[in-house]
């Protein structure tokens, strides 16, 4: 908490998360609390310090959750207590955001404030749709108008007989429950029947969902379609572009919301690679790494690790036991140069990159990343008598340990973490389930699919794991794959190989197919 309180009022985009400004990132990420509303995307709220306090202000048509005057005192109050104040508000605050209202409180009150800009959904919106707002060939004019003026002829700011043929384009936010109003008036004051429109709703985001048609012929199509707010209306010759420059509901993933159970730090790639291709990724761990907390088992750790010198093998099962092997030597403050004499063996790939980065290169790495290929594999190799070393997870599967032992080896394992369901994702993860909108769930361990399933338990609530068993299941390997079917998966596809970039294959595969 700083010393002396200040409120961001910042522009949170128009609902794709990746669309909010730097500027806008770095508040959010030093905020104390954050106000945010209905339009602002809540994945942003990942980027918020984790005790940061979270307060949800959002508004409906029919119904307010606050009042703005008493969001407006809010803010002055969260910044008479020190504390430093990310409020998010959709698009751009200046446009229709109410923001000139919040700063005057605060100003008034003395207490400092920040406006930053955000993007328009004016803007953005028709852009993801396909229709630039202006074109060269059509009009290098631009209105944007608040629906809430449509709502009434009378005692209204709009001059509708110069806004109708003032410029070439027409942007109306929040005007769908006034579209009809909307479109008779823009005719009778001198705009075309035939003027191409486009309404859009929830534009940038997955659920986007646009209709066209003519300012004669939207409201039924509109209707027929059943769209409701928040949707944007776009008037004028830009919209005929739509049918050449559409590209974000062209995507393949385009629609797909995709559950992603890793943890955020690994999980970047396979995001990354999601949203690429037009899906959406939830990214909600459902593990924590710990360190093993019984005396007992770190003693057994400690005393494996004093002893690498002895060891004719060493092998890793996962990037996760090398960063946690590492970390103990260090901890331990012992040098890696006394496992000198130790071949070593990675379960795949990302295993032995995470030990070539830290100057060891991998003697074996099966084709197949999973330990029963890794034990084949160094069959050949491996003379009765010979020491290997096991550090991994608690919750490893026997495989690899009983095929060692079982060809003469004296096996020497040690627990380096133990996976345990993340308790504070659990509400997150439960409200994503419940809503409905989740096309694939994506597991990269046994342990993802078990704590997936104890997270929800919490909840006790038997419909809503009905509704996760649902979902279709992408795994990582077979092991991963059994998992989920013996746990009730109705639909389950495994990648062909144990990596994040086979997962997405796999999870393409899918949804490109259907």
């Amino acid at each position: 908490m700083s010393e002396s309180g200040k409120v961001y009022l910042v522009g949170a985009g128009p609902g794709d998360p990746k669309l909010i400004t730097l500027r806008g990132l770095q508040a959010i990420e030093r905020a104390d609390a954050i106000v945010y509303d209905r339009l602002a995307n809540p994945a942003l709220l990942k980027h918020a310090k984790p005790e940061a306090e979270r307060i949800y202000v959002g508004k409906l048509p029919d119904r307010h959750t606050l009042r703005q005057e008493a969001i407006s005192e809010l803010l002055v109050e969260l910044a008479r207590q020190g504390k430093t104040v990310a409020r998010l508000k959709g698009g751009d605050p200046s446009v229709f955001g109410r923001v000139g209202e919040e700063a005057e409180l605060l100003a008034a009150n003395g207490m400092p404030f920040e406006i930053i800009p955000g993007i328009t959904s004016a803007i953005a919106v028709p852009a993801y749709a396909g229709i630039p707002v202006t074109h060269r060939d059509f009009t290098s004019s631009l209105a944007i108008v608040t629906g809430h003026e449509c709502k009434k002829l009378t005692d209204s700011s709009i001059d509708w007989e110069k806004l109708s043929t003032a410029t070439g384009t027409l942007v109306f936010l929040m005007g769908v429950a006034s579209l009809r109003l909307i479109s008779e008036t823009l005719i009778r004051h001198g705009k075309a029947d035939h003027t191409p429109v486009a309404v859009i709703r929830w534009g940038t985001r997955p659920e986007q969902r646009t209709v066209t048609g003519t300012l004669a012929s939207i409201v039924e199509r509109v209707e027929e379609a059943g769209l409701e707010s928040p949707a944007i209306i776009l008037v004028g010759e830009v919209v005929s572009l739509r049918d050449k420059l559409a590209w974000y509901e062209k995507k393949p993933l385009f629609g797909k919301r995709i559950l992603v159970t890793r943890s955020r730090t690994q999980s970047s790639s396979l995001a990354e690679q999601i949203d690429d291709w037009g899906g959406e990724a939830l990214e909600i761990p459902v593990l924590r790494l710990k360190p093993p907390v019984d005396p007992a088992l770190s003693a057994e750790l400690d005393e494996a690790c004093r002893r690498l010198d002895e060891y004719d093998w060493v092998f890793f099962t996962s990037a996760n036991a090398v960063e946690f092997f590492f970390d103990r030597l260090a901890c331990l403050g012992l040098d890696v140069r006394r496992m000198a004499k130790a071949r070593v063996a990675a379960v795949g790939t990302k295993t032995a990159e995470a030990l070539r980065v830290r100057g060891i290169m991998a003697d074996l790495t099966p084709e197949q990343f999973q330990a029963e290929s890794l034990l084949t594999e160094a069959q050949p190799h491996l003379k009765a008598g010979q020491k290997a070393f096991l550090p991994r997870s608690g919750l490893a599967r026997s495989v690899l340990p009983e095929g060692l032992a079982a060809a003469g080896l004296d096996v020497i394992e040690a627990d380096l973490y133990q996976p345990v369901p993340a308790l504070e994702s659990a509400d997150d993860l439960q409200r994503v389930v419940r809503e409905g909108a989740l096309s694939a769930v994506t597991f990269t361990s046994s342990s993802t699919v078990t704590s997936f399933l104890q997270l929800l338990g919490l909840a006790q609530e038997e419909d809503l794991l009905h509704l996760a068993l649902q979902i279709p299941a992408v795994c990582i390997g077979p092991v991963t794959a059994k998992t989920a079917r013996e746990a009730g998966f109705a639909s389950v596809v495994v990648s062909r190989q144990a990596t994040v970039e086979s997962l997405f294959e796999a999870l393409r595969e899918l949804h490109v197919e259907e």
